[in-house]
């Protein structure tokens, strides 16, 4: 049973949605020429690449069965889809501005007269609404950040991921609307027909984000050293402990911990007895 993947054509959220199927073992028959289709190392799957603002509303229709989107575009979209997966990259927050100079420096000095420039129309009128706001909400395409120093708008709402963009335009972060990360969807009737496909990739994908931050420690220790080592090492489920044939007082260990944990374990247990080191990627964890 063949399924599509709606993938977005380009931006910033491209290509490491492309690196994420493919490390989840869907190889793209030709990932640098970016035609509408491509096929994959999967006879049943295939990728179609287009805006990422529109892959919400393909999934929701179903053109595609699974999409590769912003929470922010599909939640502005108001689109009714299956979310599967949280893929941990892209993420950014969806804010309202002033101008650093204005007296506006909270939701209570907003008042219904004022205008608010955005890209995000129905995720900002929902949230000031929220709040029992109705302010004039002008629609721009780019550039949101300066609305409010060319007479456009009193406040803006925008994307950010550290602020500096809006600090450089003279702007001051007032609210939070949204947390915004790159999701993983899915069509609901596709779902329903074609369970077992979408699960394969879903696996997959939370299979290589799982494994991100992760890394396989393998070890040679002598036996007498184990219960340091075993004090040592956090694992997800505690060490693997084998035997080595050829030497009746060796034992091979091997583990999983964290990437952030390597350089100071590494020294803890080598200093404790280990030997034969080795610090191996771990590409997925299912």
């Amino acid at each position: 049973m063949k399924i599509k993947i709606a993938v977005p054509s380009k931006g910033r959220i491209s290509d490491p949605s492309i690196a994420i199927l493919e490390k989840a073992g869907l190889k793209l028959e030709d990932p640098s020429n970016r035609k509408l289709f491509s096929k994959t190392s999967h006879e049943n799957i295939d990728i179609m690449f287009v805006r990422a603002a529109d892959i919400g509303a393909y999934v929701e229709d179903g053109v595609v069965d699974m999409g590769i989107s912003g929470l922010d575009l599909i939640t502005e979209a108001d689109v009714k889809v299956e979310t599967l997966s949280d893929l941990k990259f892209g993420k950014t927050s969806l804010v309202i501005a002033s101008p650093e100079e204005s007296d506006i420096n909270s939701l209570k000095d907003i008042n219904s007269d004022m205008t608010i420039a955005t890209e995000f129309p129905n995720l900002t009128r929902n949230y000031l609404k929220s709040n029992g706001l109705d302010l004039k909400i002008h629609k721009l395409s780019g550039s949101t950040e300066i609305a409010p120093h060319i007479g456009v708008a009193d406040l803006i709402s925008d994307l950010t991921s550290t602020g500096e963009t809006l600090k450089k335009n003279h702007l001051k972060i007032i609210d939070k609307i949204l947390d915004s990360s790159i999701m993983l969807i899915a069509n609901k009737n596709s779902y329903l027909k074609k369970k077992e496909v979408i699960d394969s990739v879903k696996i997959s994908v939370d299979g290589v984000i799982e494994a991100e931050d992760k890394r396989l420690l393998l070890m040679n220790l002598k036996k007498k050293d184990l219960t340091k080592i075993k004090d040592i090492l956090p694992g997800m489920s505690g060490p693997t402990v084998s035997e080595v044939l050829a030497k009746e007082d060796t034992l091979a260990i091997q583990v999983i911990v964290n990437e952030k944990q390597v350089f100071k374990l590494v020294n803890k247990l080598k200093n404790a007895g280990a030997r034969d080191i080795l610090v191996v990627p771990v590409e997925r964890i299912i």
